[in-house]
């Protein structure tokens, strides 16, 4: 009787440890390989970790937006793995189905997802720092602060006229918490990439130093939204320096002015005494008065070999130019142009 009793319990006992046995498995099983994120979604949920966040907000944002169904289990592997200790900043893709496994792994790899960061149709250092940060950790203000610092910009060979030139508009991929002096440097190294020795002698043979290309190009682009006629007016600029011609370029007024809703530059906008009245004073003005793109750095560097001094819209206002090589036919079409601003009430 002592014996099936004894019997009895150590049955009781293979039956409760294996039902636990079993329990356990299932629940690692549960918590290394069953599916956890975005459950009811299929969309990738992209999540940002900031340089100074810790595992608690990282933790809060998966709950709170619903990521990680079951927020328990994933914090259980995240501290077997020793996640909770080793968040790494950055920003990740996190696909729908993924296991609690998968999710740590990913995580814990510092395995980014890169940002594409696009900048153009840049007017000012404000816009730049706008586009430029758009996507990005770091904000406006600590962008701004480098690029008008003239100590810190001096490491790259710039000041605080040419630095814009710095910039050239295109796409790039970047980690979304690229800090603000990483960004200067790969700023750096793709303008050095830009300036290939081919760019650099085409510049040479223009007498034109890189920063100066810019400068000009910047005008070029201003005045011109025509691809297709950027070298010609490029042509007709480089012919005014050569010259010692003032390059008269109605954008740099506006520039100098700060009002870029200014539609028609008038005698009185002449009379502003600024580096940047290309009017008062002859050469180029001490750096660009836009960004401009590589279409316009490239017009310059290839502009037309022509004869031209002058140039003004044409009449159509198509957005293309009537040019000339004399004053007189310059007149004519000046005043064929006027006419056609006064018809419009344009004043």
């Amino acid at each position: 009787m002592q014996s099936d009793k004894r019997k009895n319990v150590y049955l009781v006992l293979v039956i409760a440890f294996s039902v636990m046995t079993i329990s356990l498995s299932f629940y690692f099983y549960q918590v290394f390989f069953s599916p956890n994120t975005l459950l009811e979604s299929e969309q990738n949920y992209m999540l940002k970790i900031g340089s100074n966040d810790s595992y608690k907000t990282v933790s809060a944002k998966l709950y709170d937006d619903k990521v990680v169904n079951d927020l328990l289990s994933f914090g259980f592997l995240a501290k077997l793995l020793d996640y909770q200790e080793n968040v790494k900043p950055g920003l990740y893709t996190i696909r729908p189905k993924m296991t609690n496994l998968e999710l740590v792994k990913l995580l814990r790899s510092g395995k980014q997802t890169p940002i594409r960061v696009t900048f153009n149709n840049v007017r000012t250092k404000k816009d730049l720092a706008e586009k430029i940060t758009a996507n990005m950790e770091i904000s406006e203000d600590q962008f701004l602060a480098l690029v008008q610092d003239s100590v810190y910009i001096r490491k790259f060979d710039f000041d605080e006229e040419t630095i814009m030139s710095m910039f050239v508009p295109n796409t790039y991929e970047l980690w979304w918490n690229t800090s603000a002096e990483a960004l200067f440097d790969r700023m750096y190294r793709e303008y050095n990439s830009f300036w290939t020795d081919t760019r650099k002698e085409k510049a040479s043979l223009l007498g034109l130093s890189p920063k100066e290309v810019s400068t000009l190009a910047s005008i070029v682009q201003a005045e011109s939204q025509k691809a297709d006629e950027r070298p010609r007016i490029a042509g007709v600029y480089l012919n005014r320096l050569r010259l010692n011609m003032p390059l008269q370029a109605d954008p740099t007024l506006v520039f100098a002015l700060g009002d870029f809703e200014l539609k028609r530059v008038l005698n009185v906008h002449k009379e502003t005494d600024s580096p940047y009245n290309t009017y008062m004073y002859a050469g180029l003005p001490p750096g660009p008065i836009n960004l401009p793109d590589i279409n316009s750095l490239d017009a310059v560097l290839n502009a037309e070999n022509h004869s031209y001094l002058y140039f003004c819209a044409k009449e159509d206002f198509s957005g293309y130019h009537a040019f000339a090589a004399t004053l007189d036919q310059h007149n004519a079409n000046a005043r064929k142009y006027q006419a056609a601003l006064n018809a419009a009430k344009i004043y």
